[in-house]
């Protein structure tokens, strides 16, 4: 079980560790914490979120943010769903859910009009139809866990809680790349939800509360996001909130939405990079 403390100065995170229970990932698994050049950013505005969510996947599409959902069994709250979130109130207006005793789903992502979706460890993708969602077909993939999912408009990417992210492509679901995330030489493990901004993609780390920015054609880590101030604020509103994980950009306003599993808030940022 990895654990940790978060002391905390006047303004400023002096010192973190991250902090959770252990729900998603091997406990031998190592944690690597970013130590790279610190990006900054500014909250804009809060919106609720159900805490009842235990957030795997967090984006915009045409205009909506959707969030898909896993069901950790002792938890027995949580549903693997994905749905639209209503920012007024929090609420999930369900559009999909799966068998939370067979499968444990986990990140998503829209490309050509199609939804995909990733489970945890039955190595099983879904594929709907991205405005009925209605189940057109299931894919497989090689990695033994599935965790985030993104897209270059062109591959499909995910994350399997290593230093490594796969690109799969879109209609044979073929590997056409694994790409090596690295900082100052050393692997940057526990990569989870993913989110391809201006040409980079940014990924949750994991058990901590940093996102890193990472050059997709070198695979290095050029900046990284401390949100420890956020989890902070979201476990003092509610002590069951587990780990930060969930970046969805919004193009049409050029802002982040950050939340977390069980997390009462979902916080829209500006990132200054």
């Amino acid at each position: 079980m990895i654990r940790s403390y978060i002391l905390w100065g006047v303004i400023l995170v002096s010192i973190l560790v991250g902090c959770t229970s252990e729900t998603h990932t091997d406990e031998a698994s190592a944690v690597t914490i970013p130590s790279g050049s610190t990006l900054n950013y500014g909250v804009l505005t809060t919106y609720p979120h159900d805490v009842t969510l235990f957030t795997e996947g967090l984006l915009m599409y045409k205009g909506k943010l959707y969030e898909s959902t896993g069901s950790p069994s002792e938890l027995q709250q949580t549903r693997s769903l994905i749905g639209v979130v209503n920012l007024a109130n929090g609420k999930m207006e369900e559009k999909i859910e799966l068998d939370r005793n067979k499968y444990f789903g986990e990140g998503i992502v829209f490309l050509n009009d199609k939804l995909y979706q990733l489970t945890y460890r039955t190595k099983i993708g879904f594929m709907y139809d991205a405005t009925t969602f209605k189940q057109i077909g299931t894919f497989t993939f090689p990695s033994n866990e599935g965790w985030g999912f993104t897209t270059d408009s062109t591959a499909l990417i995910m994350s399997d809680g290593s230093n490594k992210l796969t690109y799969l492509n879109p209609k044979s679901f073929k590997v056409e790349k694994v790409l090596s995330v690295t900082e100052n030489g050393s692997p940057v493990t526990n990569l989870n939800e993913l989110e391809f901004i201006h040409g980079f993609i940014y990924a949750n780390v994991y058990t901590t509360n940093f996102i890193v920015k990472i050059d997709p054609g070198t695979g290095k880590v050029v900046g990284r996001l401390d949100f420890s101030s956020l989890a902070y604020d979201a476990k003092a509103k509610n002590p069951s909130a587990l780990e930060m994980n969930g970046i969805a950009y919004d193009p049409t306003r050029n802002t982040v939405y950050i939340t977390g599993k069980l997390w009462p808030v979902i916080y829209e940022v500006k990132i200054n990079n």
